[in-house]
């Protein structure tokens, strides 16, 4: 006669590994599959480096179909401030929402390159674009409107 035995703490290691395919199996036939085309949703990424000549802004805002005149308005250096006022509060937002910070780069010299935009659809008047650059990468930077009425935002066209 042959006689098998089995401690408590054998059953209940396969009873809980008995659960857990259960589980695992009622998961996999009720969860919904989803067979639909991934390719519209492309990630954008951007190259904000290698920033070292007026090429190189011109094509850093070539990626966001920027068409700009072939030399700058404008090339100057200027210090980020310290203490951010109101206005300039509100312009780190405006760089925040395109994934920059200023913050960082407080009392640091930066070169701010201006061109006129040559492509900006909806609107008759100047529209310029401004390019902070530090250390050969892009810091920040906007689309704004010479009006005083106009407009300001990031890179994108909102």
């Amino acid at each position: 006669m042959f006689v098998y035995t089995m401690r408590a703490g054998t059953i209940k290691f396969f009873a809980v590994v008995g659960v857990a395919l259960a589980l695992l199996v009622t998961l996999i036939v009720l969860v919904p599959t989803y067979d639909g085309d991934f390719s519209a949703m492309e990630e954008v990424s951007y190259q904000y480096g290698k920033i070292k000549s007026n090429d190189d802004v011109e094509s850093f805002l070539s990626q966001f179909g920027w068409k700009v005149e072939d030399e700058p308005l404008e090339e100057v250096k200027v210090t980020i401030p310290d203490e951010f006022d109101k206005v300039f509060t509100a312009y780190n937002e405006i760089q925040r929402r395109q994934g920059l910070n200023l913050s960082k780069y407080k009392r640091k010299e930066v070169t701010r390159y201006t061109y006129t935009v040559t492509n900006y659809e909806g609107y008759d008047g100047k529209v310029y674009a401004n390019v902070l650059v530090y250390r050969n990468r892009v810091v920040g930077g906007d689309i704004c409107s010479a009006d005083t009425t106009g407009f300001i935002h990031g890179f994108e066209k909102e």
